[in-house]
């Protein structure tokens, strides 16, 4: 069994098709195929059921594939650690929701990229789920996310606070009118749909239409032509709700503010590269306004056993840990046992009403 062999089957079983795992891996689709079916003969054992719409994994397959997971994962890392000893270089794959990656990370990613240019940095982005699961299988060295993680497997450290806002078109004065209105979110796994889901149970709203959208600029763009609603950062928002494209609802404790986390694996190797990312997302911690760990309204909650995915407060899920109300939004850990795990480890709104009445009257409109 050769470890090429290995990633050939991996990228097969979680592309689905030969031909996508072909594409992936840059190789004609016959080495694919020969190299599979010289693998199911060296076990002894069909890895993948065949049919016309791709490739399942068999019982024997979905053993195997964790396995492979952690060999080529430990390889990789292998390979991470010997050219680290040279310098900052070598890849560094990051993966992120959608909104941390428009408006968080490219500061910090351009600052990192000036500092330490021969990084082959890379960005993939998705819910806070899929972040998880690049994570979880060494696709990702480390992701931004919102949501729970599995306590054994993953090392958090708080990253940015997000004050979180409901959004509507500009038109929709009052938030008590938008009831009923269609939600417009990512597809399952997004925190923010879990968020503003719970939170329109909690009013007694009507169950709303749920509208999914690939993209946050989608999102964003259907809020604003009046399509629905939807809850995002305001860091995401403020300048569309500044130039009165979209109006900003605020939003109660404890719906109003998420945290968002670098989350690495408990069993990675922490590279240079990795170490020297985590560095500058500390000097950006630092640097940010204000949070010393606590939000408005009371003490922050605590990840427990310093950084973990046990969060008080904050939202439990299938295989993961959680120790507060199940489905409420992440509390706020210490800060300062954040920042030495770190170290060890390597508003518009006004704005935006005025300049949509200032052309609500410009067009002969009645504005609020």
């Amino acid at each position: 069994m050769e470890s090429g062999d290995l990633r050939v089957f991996r990228a097969v079983a979680l592309e689905g098709t030969v031909t996508a795992a072909a594409a992936k891996l840059g190789y004609v689709q016959s080495n694919v195929t020969a190299r599979i079916r010289q693998l199911e003969t060296d076990l002894g054992k069909p890895l993948f059921h065949r049919h016309n719409r791709g490739m399942t994994l068999t019982a024997d397959g979905k053993l195997l594939l964790d396995y492979a997971g952690r060999i080529v994962g430990l390889l990789d890392e292998a390979a991470k650690a010997v050219s680290s000893l040279e310098g900052p270089l070598g890849p560094l794959a990051i993966a992120s929701t959608q909104s941390c990656a428009a408006v968080r990370l490219p500061t910090l990613l351009a600052g990192y990229h000036r500092q330490y240019p021969d990084v082959e940095l890379s960005l993939s982005t998705g819910h806070s789920s899929a972040v998880l699961e690049k994570v979880l299988r060494y696709e990702a060295d480390g992701g931004f996310l919102a949501g729970p993680w599995p306590e054994d497997e993953i090392n958090a450290v708080p990253a940015f606070d997000e004050e979180i806002v409901l959004v509507s078109a500009a038109e929709h004065i009052e938030t008590d009118t938008l009831a009923g209105a269609p939600m417009l979110v990512f597809t399952d796994g997004c925190y923010y749909r879990s968020v503003l889901e719970r939170w329109t149970r909690d009013r007694a709203w009507s169950q709303p239409r749920i509208m999914e959208f690939g993209t946050l600029e989608a999102i964003v763009g259907g809020v604003s032509a009046g399509l629905g609603i939807s809850l995002l950062p305001l860091s995401v928002v403020s300048k569309a709700a500044a130039e009165g494209a979209l109006r900003v609802h605020p939003l109660p404790e404890p719906y109003n503010r998420i945290r968002t986390y670098f989350v690495v694996r408990r069993d990675a190797y922490v590279s240079r590269p990795l170490a020297l990312f985590m560095e500058e997302l500390a000097g950006a911690r630092e640097a940010a306004d204000g949070s010393a760990g606590e939000y408005a309204g009371g003490p922050a909650g605590r990840v427990e056993g310093g950084m973990s995915g046990g969060i008080e407060g904050g939202p439990a899920a299938e295989g993961c840990t959680g120790t507060g109300a199940d489905g409420e939004p992440a509390g706020v850990p210490d800060r300062d046992s954040d920042r030495s795990w770190m170290q060890e480890l390597g508003q518009t709104q006004e704005a935006g009403q005025a300049k949509a009445a200032r052309r609500g009257k410009r067009k002969g409109e009645i504005t609020a």
